[in-house]
């Protein structure tokens, strides 16, 4: 098999400041997100031969709207992982000799435009009948986002005995973090008892157990090695990458097993590393027990021992296993698609962009970052992708 490790790099990263933007329409959002990653990298658009998007026609349009004329384009969507799939296709396609030099870019604005994700019923997005997949004899009873995350937190209680002050931790340290990010969303400390404190949402999740709604977006530039070397940033070059689809139904399924179990160990075998290895994460977290079950399935703990593993400090910047640095999807931004942002930070923390704060991962030289799409526990994807700095 063709060794893939240090095919191409990521050159340049832009995560747009915005968190509510009633006067930005999610086009200039990603234009002006692919315009500061370009600048970023020091390359210009005329240099970028690929672009990658997820969500609808935004890919065309915004060809349009920068006139471009890209010779591989790929809309790829499979939810919050779209992202790291985009960078595995991208890497490949670089590989093969297709391209030199892409831009993945993504935005959204659910926030401005009101969109309450993940509450609603499945079944609103169309009828089911005219779709008959596993879900769709499930989704007509009023299954929701929240409501497949709560189930998945209370059977993971159920069977292993974690507690909800457990899953607050995930949430105090992804609050903590933000505290050293001036464009997460919310910045002020929170405590366990806060998080318990909070509303119930859907038994046991209480509000500061589910990510924030924000509006946001943000670029990545993919080169190969020689563009790469040209670049004024240092390269964070994608030495390992894994990508999977798992369940199709929450009533056939294994509420707690999920795609990272498919992914952590094919990419981290062919980055040639293990967990011990690792500097820091960055994990999706959609809801604190996603990060749980993560951590699991990606082979940090046992299954069942993520509780006590995300307790204690262990998560937060200074322990063991830094996680999303930035603040996460629980503090920071969650647009709707929140697997752009772990490509972002893990890319600035490689190159050292936070030198001399809190905010830096001290001698950051080797990430793992998983993306999530769809819902836990129903259909989704999973995407694992390793980088390492120069």
């Amino acid at each position: 098999m063709t060794d893939l490790r240090k095919s191409a790099a990521i050159v340049g990263a832009y995560e747009h400041p915005v968190r509510y933007a009633p006067d930005k329409s999610e086009t200039l959002i990603m234009a002006e997100s692919i315009i500061g990653a370009l600048a970023d990298a020091g390359l210009e658009k005329k240099d970028v031969d690929a672009i990658f998007s997820a969500g609808g026609l935004s890919g065309y349009n915004l060809v349009d709207y920068l006139n471009m004329q890209p010779k591989y384009a790929d809309f790829t969507t499979v939810g919050g992982a779209s992202f790291e799939f985009h960078l595995s296709h991208a890497v490949t396609a670089i590989a093969a000799g297709r391209i030199n030099c892409a831009v993945i870019v993504y935005a959204s604005t659910p926030r401005v435009t009101g969109t309450l994700v993940g509450t609603g019923g499945f079944a609103r997005y169309g009828s089911s009948l005219s779709d008959p997949v596993p879900g769709s004899f499930e989704d007509l009873y009023g299954k929701t986002t929240v409501g497949l995350y709560a189930m998945i937190a209370r059977r993971h209680m159920h069977q292993y005995g974690t507690t909800s002050e457990q899953l607050a931790e995930v949430a105090v340290a992804m609050r903590k973090h933000a505290g050293l990010n001036p464009n997460a969303l919310f910045r002020d400390p929170i405590t366990v008892e806060d998080v318990l404190a909070s509303r119930i949402i859907s038994d046991p999740l209480h509000l500061n157990d589910c990510c924030i709604i924000s509006d946001g977006g943000g670029a990545v530039v993919v080169a190969s090695p020689e563009v790469a070397r040209n670049c004024k940033t240092k390269p964070a070059w994608v030495l390992g990458m894994a990508e999977a689809i798992a369940h199709q139904g929450a009533g056939k399924r294994d509420l707690i097993n999920i795609a990272a179990a498919q992914t952590g160990a094919p990419a981290m075998e062919m980055a040639g590393v293990k967990h011990k290895d690792l500097d820091m994460a960055m994990i999706y977290d959609s809801f604190t027990i996603t990060v749980v079950e993560t951590l699991e399935d990606l082979g940090f703990c046992k299954k069942g021992e993520g509780g006590d593993f995300v307790s204690g400090g262990r998560i937060e910047l200074g322990g063991e296993l830094p996680l999303n640095p930035d603040g996460g999807g629980l503090s920071s931004n969650h647009p709707g698609m929140r697997g752009m942002f772990l490509l972002i930070e893990a890319t600035r923390q490689l190159r050292g962009d936070f030198a001399g704060t809190p905010r830096q991962v001290e001698n950051c030289n080797l990430v793992l970052a998983h993306g999530t799409g769809g819902a836990l526990g129903d259909r989704h994807s999973g995407g694992t992708i390793i980088l390492g700095g120069d």
